[in-house]
């Protein structure tokens, strides 16, 4: 009799471990706000620019239960979301990533515009030689001082 009682309660312990051991290991439960605060910063590929939090898809729906494993597995709000960049691409993020490229580019392209605008009103405003600015085609008016200058060179050959 006392070792039926001895494995009786051996087994009755290994159960209330293994029970006690799996319930801890999952964590609470997330509530509805703690998945809306990440799904809000989520976007559904599905559906055009719809937040995730308010998405009537199945598919979002099925995300959002996702979100909710993911935290009460212990993953953090980054984890979430880089999951679902691996997944879907960085299109899902409300913010894309902050990279250089993305503001370079369009600094580039007003800047070189701004250098086209000028060299262009540059051009315009430039005086162009008409007829009238043009000296005569026929033997100018000499100033005497270049005669007399190049009477005395042709006396010197």
């Amino acid at each position: 009799m006392v070792a039926y009682h001895f494995y009786f309660l051996l087994l009755t312990l290994v159960i209330a471990a293994s029970w006690v051991g799996s319930a801890s290991a999952q964590g609470p439960t997330p509530t509805d706000d703690e998945v809306n605060r990440i799904a809000k910063q989520l976007y559904c590929p599905v559906c055009e620019s719809t937040p995730l939090d308010v998405c009537p898809t199945e598919a979002c729906r099925q995300w959002r239960d996702l979100i909710r494993t993911m935290l009460t597995e212990g993953k953090s709000e980054e984890e979430i979301k880089q999951y679902f960049v691996l997944q879907y691409g960085a299109r899902v993020l409300d913010e894309p990533p902050n990279r250089l490229l993305t503001y370079l580019v369009p600094a580039v392209a007003i800047l070189l515009g701004a250098l086209m605008l000028l060299r262009g009103f540059q051009m315009w405003m430039k005086p162009s030689i008409t007829e009238a600015d043009e000296e005569p085609k026929g033997k100018p008016d000499q100033d005497p001082y270049i005669a007399k200058l190049e009477e005395e060179l042709k006396k010197q050959k």
